[in-house]
């Protein structure tokens, strides 16, 4: 089994790409934004230590839990705040991971284990993943479907894009690059050409 983590900017598309890869080969995927959402709902650790630490913050919704939205407000505007919260939740995330590699290798019934999460390269993910794949799309076609697809204001797109690695980082970390500038056909071919590379 292979080990792969996959990242690239937000909007760039890669829902889509990790879709196709789950329908088309033996992979289980997972997304450390769905692993972090689901790590912090009341009742967990998590979500303990960050209502002890954000709890002056107007980020709960009526039942307790996260406003996702005002809390990526909160983050995004305020790096203190942003490595406060990722202080606690990063290192739950990994251990949740690791764990999953672990069972997934002992079972050895999968070809690919795929990794999706934006900060792969800063939580030095390369450590336990065997590749790292960079998921390239232009700032404009990025900027472009965060408006369209999410609502998003340029000044929010501005603080998001300040907060993530440069085009060129995240090249030197990954040794595999995927352009999902084109088609829909085109980056599945690019992606039909780098599995059978790695049979």
């Amino acid at each position: 089994m292979k080990f792969i983590g996959i990242t690239g900017g937000v909007g760039a598309g890669k829902s889509a790409i990790l879709e196709y890869i789950a329908e088309h080969y033996n992979a289980k995927v997972m997304l450390a934004d769905e692993i972090a959402h689901d790590l912090m709902m009341p009742g967990t650790k998590c979500y303990d230590t960050i209502k002890e630490v954000f709890g002056a913050e107007d980020i709960f919704l009526q039942d307790g839990s996260f406003d996702r939205a005002k809390m990526a407000q909160v983050i995004f505007s305020d790096e203190t705040k942003r490595e406060q919260m990722n202080g606690i939740v990063h290192p739950a995330v990994r251990e949740y991971i690791l764990e999953v590699y672990e069972k997934e290798k002992a079972a050895g019934t999968l070809d690919f284990l795929i990794l999706e999460a934006a900060l792969l390269i800063e939580e030095h993910y390369d450590e336990i993943c065997d590749e790292l794949w960079y998921i390239y799309t232009s700032e404009k076609n990025r900027r472009e479907r965060l408006r369209e697809n999410r609502g998003y204001s340029d000044e929010k797109i501005d603080g998001i894009f300040a907060s993530q690695l440069t085009e060129e980082e995240y090249r030197r970390h990954c040794v595999k690059v995927i352009d999902n500038n084109g088609s829909v056909e085109d980056t599945n071919l690019q992606l039909v050409k780098i599995f059978n590379e790695e049979k």
